[in-house]
């Protein structure tokens, strides 16, 4: 190779500083590996001698001239830089090495971060699918009442019949219709507490208002489910949590407190008094059937826990309604309508409610579908003409800013803050910057 003349040492010196971003380890380097091309020439490409000129005699073999040893630092930034070849090239000289403290900074993907996390999936579920639906149950089946003297079990009859048609979701799935044989205890014991709970609410419709027994159902079992959860769950709340639960109990407290106050005497104060007991056991019931579908684990528990509730609804309000009380044919459509719209919106709210309790807490679920009671509220007064006092409006609006606290807490834009009971925990492979790659490959060397 030919020799660099001083001033493009110079040049090249200057360069180095400019791309590198210092003078000090860029430098160096570049000047010992300068002096490797000036000391150690390429006879190959010498210049041709002149005539009448005698080539210069090289010197006897001997032991190369020392070579200046650069600091720790530079040998290691020119190991990483020497090529796989013995000589250096400009290139090489010129090559900028990227700073070890510089990153690319890694864009986050704005969707990612923002999706809502499961809990507040549950709860919008049980806000949209499960509360508003089941609003509209009470007053429909008042009205069914009022058109046609419709008893409350025969209601339960057609909408459990409503339930068995998904048997054949099941077979196509090759799915046993009763569950697995581990679990089938429980899943029939769901569906029994949902029955009772049903059926204590369609009776507790029939003589109380449809928005006060809607109240006291979904109170007592937003209590039964947040000490039930505390005393048979690990799982813990957070002060929003608390402050939301204790607001929907007293927004239920003030639009029920009047009215209890005012029951009347002799055998209409009875059953007005026995109607919100069995909202009050409707309620207790719906707690602990949420509870005990928190424990199913199969695959196939959210068909076959609603299949076997039209099983056993079927099977115990058939024979009920025949002893307990009269059957009766409905011969207008309004009544059909009732009935169909009943059945229709009690099967949407009870799958909404059922999925929404395996993402969220469930005294939280209770707490949100305590939005049935501010629609049954305003169809009360609007549809079926009935007196709402300023205390149900009072009330209405605190459960309305209690499930609002509720939601809003438990909104997330941050995926590291989600403690949802279906979050993935982050390993050392995430905290070390490491990807599904690395991570799979130190596991495979630990084991």
């Amino acid at each position: 190779m030919r020799e660099l003349r001083p001033g493009a040492v110079k040049r090249l010196a200057q360069v180095s500083r400019q791309t590198s971003g210092g003078a000090g380890v860029g430098t160096q380097v570049l000047l010992t590996g300068l002096h490797c091309f000036r000391t150690q020439p390429d006879p190959s490409l010498s210049p041709a001698p002149r005539p009448g000129h005698s080539l210069p005699v090289p010197p006897p073999p001997g032991p190369p001239p020392p070579v200046p040893t650069p600091p720790a630092s530079s040998v290691s930034l020119q190991g990483s830089m020497r090529p796989s070849s013995s000589s250096w090239t400009l290139a090489d000289l010129l090559h900028q090495s990227p700073s070890p403290t510089a990153r690319a900074p890694r864009c986050p993907n704005l969707w990612r971060r923002c999706q809502p996390s499961d809990v507040t999936k549950g709860l919008l579920v049980a806000l949209v699918g499960g509360g508003l639906p089941a609003g509209f149950v009470g007053p429909f089946s008042r009205m069914a009442y009022q058109t046609s003297r419709l008893p409350s079990l025969e209601l339960l009859l057609c909408r459990c019949l409503f339930h068995l048609p998904l048997a054949a979701a099941l077979g196509s799935r090759r799915r046993p219709l009763f569950g697995p044989a581990g679990a089938r205890g429980r899943a029939w014991l769901h569906a029994l507490l949902n029955v009772l709970s049903i059926g204590c609410a369609y009776s507790a419709v029939l003589v109380v208002p449809s928005g006060n027994a809607s109240t006291v159902r979904k109170g007592s079992s937003t209590v039964c489910s947040t000490l039930l959860a505390l005393c048979l769950e690990s799982q813990r709340l957070s002060g929003y949590d608390w402050c939301g639960l204790l607001g929907s109990t007293l927004g239920l407290l003030i639009i029920v407190g009047p009215n209890l106050g005012t029951l009347e005497e002799g055998a209409e104060g009875v059953y007005t008094a026995l109607g919100y007991v069995l909202a009050v056991l409707g309620g207790l019931a719906l707690a602990l059937g949420l509870l005990v579908y928190r424990s199913l684990d199969f695959p196939s528990r959210f068909l076959t826990v609603a299949f076997l509730f039209g099983v056993v609804g079927v099977l115990g309000a058939l024979p009920s309604l025949f002893v307990l009380q009269t059957p009766v044919w409905p011969r207008d459509p309004l009544t059909w309508s009732c009935v169909v719209a009943v059945a229709v919106l009690a099967l949407v709210s009870f799958m909404c409610a059922s999925y929404a309790v395996t993402k969220a807490h469930p005294a939280l679920v209770c707490a949100v579908l305590h939005s049935e009671v501010v629609v049954a509220l305003a169809l009360q007064y609007y549809v079926l003409y009935e007196a709402v006092a300023p205390s149900d409006i009072m009330g209405a609006g605190v459960v309305l800013g209690s499930i609002a606290i509720i939601t809003a807490q438990n909104l997330s834009c941050d995926r590291g803050d989600r403690g949802d009971r279906g979050g993935e925990r982050k390993g050392a492979g995430d905290e070390a910057g490491w990807g599904p790659l690395e991570e799979g490959l130190v596991a495979e060397g630990g084991d």
